[in-house]
């Protein structure tokens, strides 16, 4: 901590601020450069023809005026030095020169960087690139002075400079110009320069780090002077959560005010996180991601008044100032307080909730939005009387959305601290419990506060706990459905996955015709696949028929499995099944966790079965056709792996209760809903031999595939090919297991004994039959039952 220092007798106490930093936004700014540098050079290598075209365009008009030719050589061979060299006497000449100095360092890296990059391509492999920045021609894959002028010209922050920056870019695209008429630099290449230059540039200001130009607490003493306070002393407090700093200051006439001081350099603090929750989730927020400087002082400042205004216990605003061009502040008065979070929870007693809650509804009667009620915005006073604070976290005119998510945060935090029970009675009993009913679809992890998200992984059962407190006050109150998320973070791995498997289908469909393959199939085998690959559906249906004690009509029941393939387009093999199911019961009236049961309960007998069959049917096959189907040794090892890495997940204790816990919420109401089915033999009976019906109608359809291209094989090896495929399809995680069980089918076809060219032919027509041809009647399934209301 530094000594207290004057400042006009006023003691500024504080840290040493640092002399030079490093700003987030220099980081942010070349990761950008390198996401678009990587976004040109895979759009130049797939657009190469385009290319060669556009350069061959731009030397035929080059050759038309030789005479520009030539000037734009000498101007931009010429300029593009003097310019930065101008620039550099200039920032001397006003005492700037630290600002030179890192522009010459970064100079003196990109003129290194630029040369060993292109030793390396000259030598390496990747032959597509040199060829794509040389035009397979005798020329620098980048060029050496080009390079270090641009990093040069980025570190030294021309581009803040209007002037000096219409001269370099003029300047760079003259020099580009001569380079390229004279066949010494390429389209691509010009442009892979230029943002290595700006990549190394926003490397060495991020590196060496910038002159700290945040202004100190006498440039704060001094801006509220010119607001006509009388500051006495001045503290530098702990910084908010955003990371602005605070500061306490003592006035003459005994009172005190609250400074919080915002500083450009932390604008784009937290963006990247600001970018993925606004990327991944639905909402009505009007704000930017990206705010300057002037614009996040007014948004403050007009939520502090707004809440003024409706009479809310906040701090008051009294004044707000820019200091210079790189900070304003912003001073309300100063209430002795202490946060929510220091008050422990048996003193949290149900007129302090009512208080809370009555603060919130004032929020909420003018439509302002808090987006910040936890623990460190809420204070008390010395009275007991309480205070929000961090205004700037709110909206003014919020939408519904917002507003109902303050009040899904609020719930969530006091019920963290008092109890799912006293939190609801509590909320209901100042907003009502039909805010409560719209506001409980969004008691969800993803709409709450990162503090509030962590706490509620340490507790348990508090989100279904407030859920079940609102039922008990609302129990017939129909509440529209809220999804936040416009994707989950599983949805990206299922992208990827996905594009994976179409290249290997892909890869696969290029290896074959086709059309050779729908001509030369056998008809009868194949008309054979198509009936089992329907009765597929029936046999479905007649499962969860079985696991439900309530009656279901069976052409409707049909129609929702054939919906199910439609949803396997869009979600992995394992889940659109189990959602459309879901869905389908609870629109028959069945209770959501009924529904549930039911589906999990098919699935868990599913499972047993599967694992049953596939013993039965390959101790068939090791018994009687061992020396046609012998598992290779590179499978036993796989298989062998796959048992060490199950016990080694099933011997760490974390993972053990991760797993159990999972599967215990999966199958909770799972062994009940059972014993409802045993107490029915026909329902025993018809859940039984709807589940064997899906698989051994599965297992027909790949042997008649296997059949219409004349391989043999016997039965039993092919039910242990499609139930091992049909495993490893259920665990990946592409749309319908695509991809993944290709290859597994084709892999163990050709371990059986077929021959490849016949083994994929087969199971292209196998995949054709029962993944891409329902999806038609899948849809059109799909749409009948969301037009009756039945999905």
């Amino acid at each position: 901590m530094a000594e207290p220092r004057a400042e006009n007798d006023v003691y500024v106490v504080e840290p040493l601020l640092p002399q030079r930093l490093r700003r987030p936004s220099d980081l942010l700014r070349f990761f950008a450069t390198l996401i678009v540098l990587g976004a040109v050079i895979l759009l130049a290598l797939v657009a190469k023809q385009t290319l060669i075209g556009l350069e061959a365009d731009v030397k035929e008009g080059a050759e038309l005026v030789p005479l520009l030719s030539r000037i734009a050589a000498f101007l931009g061979g010429a300029a593009v030095i003097i310019v930065p060299m101008a620039f550099a006497v200039e920032r001397v000449f006003h005492r700037d020169g630290l600002r030179v100095a890192e522009g010459l360092i970064a100079a003196i890296v990109g003129m290194a960087g630029s040369f060993l990059l292109g030793q390396w391509l000259a030598g390496g492999n990747v032959d597509d690139l040199r060829v794509l920045l040389t035009g397979d021609r005798t020329m620098e894959p980048l060029n050496t002075l080009l390079t270090p002028v641009i990093a040069y010209s980025t570190a030294v922050r021309i581009s803040r400079r209007p002037t000096w920056r219409m001269l370099m870019w003029t300047t760079t695209a003259l020099y580009i110009l001569a380079l390229f008429s004279g066949r010494q630099i390429t389209i691509p290449s010009a442009i892979v320069t230029v943002l290595v230059g700006m990549a190394i540039g926003y490397a060495t200001l991020y590196g060496v780090g910038s002159p700290n130009t945040r202004p100190a607490g006498g440039a704060v003493v001094a801006a509220l002077r010119k607001l006509s306070f009388a500051p006495v002393s001045a503290r530098r407090v702990e910084d908010d959560h955003q990371g602005s700093r605070r500061y306490a200051i003592g006035l003459t006439d005994g009172s005190s005010l609250d400074v919080t001081v915002l500083d450009r350099d932390r604008q784009v603090a937290g963006l990247p996180y600001r970018l993925w929750r606004r990327f991944r989730l639905h909402s009505e927020t009007r704000r930017r991601a990206i705010r300057s400087l002037r614009a996040e002082l007014e948004r403050e400042a007009l939520m502090a008044y707004a809440a003024q205004a409706a009479g809310a216990s906040t701090p008051r605003l009294l004044g707000t100032s820019e200091i210079g061009t790189e900070a304003a502040l912003l001073a309300y008065e100063h209430i002795e307080t202490r946060p929510l979070d220091d008050v422990p929870d048996d003193e949290i007693d149900d007129r302090l909730l009512a208080q809370i809650w009555e603060q919130v509804e004032l929020l909420q009667i003018q439509r302002l939005a808090h987006r910040r009620l936890t623990g460190d915005s809420i204070h008390l006073d010395g009275a007991g009387r309480v205070v929000l604070t961090d205004a700037r976290s709110g909206e003014v005119a919020a939408g519904d959305l917002l507003l109902r998510l303050d009040i899904a945060q609020l719930l969530t935090y006091l019920a963290l601290r008092v109890g799912p029970e006293r939190s609801v009675r509590a909320a209901a009993n100042a907003m009502g419990p039909d805010a409560l009913a719209a506001a409980m679809p969004l008691l969800q992890r993803i709409a709450l506060t990162r503090e509030t998200r962590s706490a509620l992984g340490k507790a348990k059962n508090v989100l279904p706990g407030i859920r079940e407190q609102i039922v008990a006050l609302k129990p017939r109150g129909k509440v529209e459905e809220v999804r936040l998320e416009r994707f989950r973070p599983r949805t990206l791995i299922t992208i990827i996955a996905s594009t994976l498997a179409a290249y290997i289908v892909l890869s696969q469909l290029s290896q074959v015709d086709v059309y050779q393959v729908l001509t030369t199939a056998n008809w009868a085998w194949s008309g054979l696949a198509l009936v089992a690959s329907f009765a597929s559906y029936v046999a479905a249906a007649f499962m969860l028929r079985g696991f439900v004690p309530e009656p279901l009509p069976l052409w409707r029941t049909v129609l929702a499995q054939f919906a199910g393939s439609f949803v396997k387009l869009v979600a992995p093999a394992a889940v659109g099944g189990v959602a459309i199911n879901t869905r389908y019961l609870q629109k028959r009236g069945l209770h959501p966790a009924s529904a549930v049961a039911s589906v999990g309960a098919s699935q868990l007998i599913m499972l047993v079965f599967h694992i049953l069959l596939l013993a039965l049917f390959a101790y068939i096959t090791g018994s009687t056709t061992a020396t046609s189907f012998t598992p290779s040794r590179g499978l036993v090892v796989v298989l062998l792996g796959v048992a060490v890495l199950v016990v080694a997940v099933l011997g760490v204790p974390p993972l053990r209760r991760l797993i159990t816990s999972r599967l215990s919420k999966l199958f909770s109401n799972v062994l009940p809903r059972l014993l409802d089915v045993l107490q029915s033999p026909l329902k025993m009976v018809e859940a039984c031999a709807g589940t064997l019906s899906i698989t051994l109608a599965f297992i027909v359809c790949l042997d008649a595939c296997v059949a219409a291209f004349g391989g043999t094989l016997s039965f039993t090896a092919v039910a242990v090919v499609f139930l091992t495929a049909n495993a490893i399809g259920s665990a990946a995680p592409t749309p319908g297991g695509l991809g993944a069980v290709e290859v597994a089918l084709v892999g163990g076809l050709t371990v059986a004994g077929v021959r490849p060219e016949l083994a994929t032919s087969a199971v292209l027509l196998y995949r054709l039959l029962t993944f891409w041809l329902p999806v038609l009647p899948g849809w059109a399934a799909f749409t009948y039952l969301q037009r009756h209301e039945a999905l």
